[in-house]
């Protein structure tokens, strides 16, 4: 929920960010119709959308915050915290969990030291549930960033994370 004294503030948003935006406007019939667009061109600038970014968002559109923050925080890909610099979206359909991705997911967590919903101290990773990848073929699977990776297991989790983390001898 946003909090009152944030509704209050006085949150801009960028030149770059309203041009955007505004590309996006002109092809609905009403400006809450881009709420979704203009929430990913500010997370794509600022790595999530802070209560304040929210607030802008929401006067640029002639929309309350909280029916903006119904949209925000209706899809899953749409950060309302800080997060790492890449995103680990770890499915966890039927599909991945009949092939086993409680396992996987336990590993990931134990080899990044987080779980759902946590950033890794470093600040490199976020680990993220998601319902489908649509990659359901090849469960269990999980996106590192913009990479799929699929037909997961302990060995393939230790090969990406070993070749994407530098942490500093922790494994």
């Amino acid at each position: 929920m946003i909090e009152q004294s944030i509704i209050q503030t006085d949150a801009t948003l960028t030149s770059a960010e309203i041009r955007e935006i505004d590309a996006e406007l002109a092809h609905m019939p009403q400006k809450s119709g881009a709420a979704i667009d203009a929430l990913k061109i500010v997370q794509s600038y600022r790595g999530w959308v802070s209560d304040e970014a929210l607030v802008a968002i929401a006067r640029y559109l002639d929309m309350s915050p909280e029916a903006l923050e119904g949209v925000a925080t209706f899809y899953n890909l749409i950060y309302r915290q800080p997060v790492g610099d890449k995103v680990v979206l770890f499915c966890d359909s039927v599909s991945c969990w009949i092939r086993g991705c409680d396992g996987v997911k336990q590993k990931i967590s134990e080899k990044l030291g987080v779980d759902y919903g946590e950033t890794t101290t470093d600040n490199q990773y976020t680990l993220i549930p998601v319902p489908c990848l649509g990659a359901c073929d090849k469960a269990p699977v999980m996106m590192v960033g913009d990479d799929l990776y699929t037909n997961l297991d302990d060995e393939k989790i230790n090969q990406i994370f070993d070749s994407n983390v530098d942490r500093g001898g922790e494994s």
